[in-house]
């Protein structure tokens, strides 16, 4: 190994990774991705689908999930700096609904591998951040469920600075609470 470090987080399967750059006064050099590397720090998935967004500060995106095409994701970011979350949905985890979140920058170059059965979202703290993101499975517009951002119940401490205004889309202003997430899965 040695091309990338993982951290693991306090909620099981959740890992950091961190990979090792290589800079001259050229620039720097970097491998995100190896199949081997990854498998060898336990993270043993195939992906299908690499996806790619733009966003200004103060974009909040998520908190989303998929209901029958459960997806494990890589993410990062390429320019710009967001804080990434991700929410435990998984039926009889420990650490069922609650949340962990790490910065990730052009500057750290950090990565956040996380695994099926989480939702996910972000707040982009920079003026413009480039997101891109690995999917082990393909996007299914009709399986797409979510949970507000601001949950009381879960409670994620997003680093909203003073003054800065959200925008989040039409659908994430009307994703429904976790209470209303629990209800909904009983009755399925």
């Amino acid at each position: 190994m040695g091309k990338i470090t993982v951290e693991t987080c306090q909620i099981d399967g959740l890992k950091v990774i961190t990979p090792a750059v290589y800079g001259d006064n050229r620039g720097y050099f970097m491998e995100t991705y190896n199949y081997n590397d990854f498998k060898e720090a336990g993270i043993d998935q195939v992906f299908v689908q690499d996806n790619q967004s733009a966003s200004k500060q103060g974009v909040l995106r998520g908190l989303h999930f998929q209901y029958q095409y459960p997806q494990d994701k890589l993410v990062r970011v390429i320019r710009g700096q967001v804080y990434d979350v991700a929410v435990d949905l998984r039926e009889g985890s420990e650490t069922f609904g609650q949340w962990y979140g790490v910065l990730l920058s052009e500057e750290n170059k950090k990565q956040f591998f996380i695994p099926k059965n989480f939702a996910h979202g972000f707040l982009v703290l920079s003026d413009y951040a480039e997101f891109v993101y690995k999917c082990s499975d393909f996007y299914h517009p009709n399986d797409e469920g979510g949970i507000r951002f601001d949950d009381p119940d879960i409670g994620v401490q997003w680093p909203i600075p003073a003054g800065m205004k959200l925008t989040l889309s039409e659908k994430d202003q009307k994703q429904g609470s976790f209470r209303e997430y629990l209800a909904a899965k009983q009755a399925r």
